[in-house]
């Protein structure tokens, strides 16, 4: 499948030289002369790097040999990642740097989500919201309530989370996986 240039917009999965890219910005521009432009940043799936390109158009990008599917968390050991599919019961090795940020939320038996690249592994999402408990934090200063002050908490799977004053060692929080920023403080 071919994408036009009319088809370019952020979250595009295409290929380029044989390997799979995310277009991760996309910014159409019409100079006073000429054919239209759209200036793509561009994230390698496999590698990790990015890549900006220019576009006249009418030019197009063919589609990336990408899939979809459903997985749960099993375990981590060292910087390894196991994931099994959740309709085949395969099981898929990452490393970190494969998973990259989602690490941080991910707790065992979670549900996530993974892209594969001719049926082997490359990303994984994890769910756009995330409740995870805290396991350290300074306590609060009382009067600090009059402006938001936040202060780093670390969560169940290791990662530092900046959250509000008010919350408290023991909490469970709501954090967006997208940003990672602290959502709301969930109720037991």
């Amino acid at each position: 499948m071919q994408y036009g240039t009319s088809d370019f917009r952020k979250g595009l999965k295409v290929q380029i030289d044989g390997e799979p890219y995310l277009m991760t910005e996309c910014n159409f521009v019409k100079p006073g002369k000429g054919n239209a432009l759209y200036k793509c940043r561009l994230r390698n799936l496999i590698r990790g790097s990015s890549l900006d390109r220019t576009y006249r158009g009418g030019e197009t990008l063919e589609s990336a040999d990408v899939s979809e599917t459903d997985c749960q968390f099993l375990y981590a050991q060292g910087d390894k990642f196991v994931f099994m599919e959740n309709t085949t019961f395969e099981q898929y090795e990452m490393t970190k740097d494969q998973i990259d940020d989602a690490w941080k939320y991910l707790k065992d038996g979670m549900q996530c989500m993974a892209t594969l690249y001719n049926d082997f592994p490359i990303t994984i999402n994890p769910p756009i919201h995330v409740e995870l408990e805290i396991t350290y934090c300074e306590p609060g200063v009382r009067g600090d309530t009059a402006t938001n002050v936040s202060k780093p908490a670390t969560v169940e799977t290791g990662a530092e989370i900046l959250v509000p004053a008010f919350v408290n060692l023991g909490d469970v929080i709501r954090i967006d996986t997208r940003t990672g920023e602290y959502v709301e403080r969930v109720k037991k």
